[in-house]
């Protein structure tokens, strides 16, 4: 179903749906991304598929502590590629931040693929996976780039697995993550997880940024101090538990 029109009550679903088969198509997002975005889709739904407060307190953390960081590096996968790859080149812009490809499923192939992807869409620069490793994990996602995730301070992990969350911060990184799932391990370990739509919250991320570019250090560093992680999870649940 390539033409949705605007009338169908689920046209703005289906074609973010589209847009990760897109992307296997296009060689950038592996096949299980398919699986894990209708997982996360199932909890766009319990959340009524809207931006709520608890998000938008997070978002706001978000772009503080990503404002206060001295080496912030976004990490890209292939459904972000997929699904935000403007919002994703203009976040690191904005930011500036680092773009550091990095994805689950190994393939040299699809690195590369995702690296054109986005240098065509704009983006300055974009960092591969080299030799560096990260500690505490053993699969494919410990190779990152020396000078881009292995020696950032605050990483930010959009739809991240809960083994190299747990491990960055392990390393004494800051992470950030969008996560729909409030009870996934990585939303659980994460320093601020921002549970939402990718879609909606990196729009409204950047908004925020340019927003609070404005504040002193001080004024940041307050956003950032009385951001509560759990908090938050707990407001989502709640949330996802009043579902009618």
């Amino acid at each position: 179903m390539t033409n949705i029109p605007n009338s169908h009550p689920r046209a703005v679903s289906l074609r973010t749906r589209n847009k990760i088969v897109e992307g296997v198509e296009k060689g950038i997002t592996s096949i299980h991304g398919l699986i894990a975005h209708g997982r996360g889709e199932a909890f766009d739904y319990l959340i009524k598929e809207k931006t709520q407060s608890f998000a938008k307190k997070a978002i706001k953390a978000t772009a503080a502590l990503l404002l206060l960081s001295g080496n912030p590096v976004i990490s890209v996968n292939g459904s972000t590629a997929a699904l935000v790859p403007d919002e994703a080149i203009k976040l690191s812009k904005t930011i500036p931040a680092k773009l550091e490809i990095n994805i689950f499923h190994a393939s040299k192939q699809r690195e590369d693929n995702i690296k054109k992807f986005l240098l065509k869409k704009g983006a300055k620069e974009v960092l591969m996976p080299g030799s560096a490793k990260l500690k505490y994990i053993d699969h494919n996602r410990r190779f990152c780039n020396k000078n881009g995730i292995y020696k950032a301070d605050v990483v930010f992990v959009p739809l991240e697995d809960g083994d190299r969350c747990e491990a960055l911060i392990k390393m004494g990184k800051k992470v950030v993550t969008i996560d729909l799932n409030p009870m996934s391990r990585t939303a659980k370990k994460a320093n601020i997880t921002i549970v939402d739509n990718i879609i909606r919250a990196m729009p409204l991320l950047i908004k925020e940024i340019i927003s609070l570019k404005k504040k002193s250090k001080e004024q940041l560093e307050k956003i950032v101090k009385d951001y509560n992680n759990k908090k938050i999870l707990s407001e989502a649940i709640k949330l996802i538990r009043k579902f009618k």
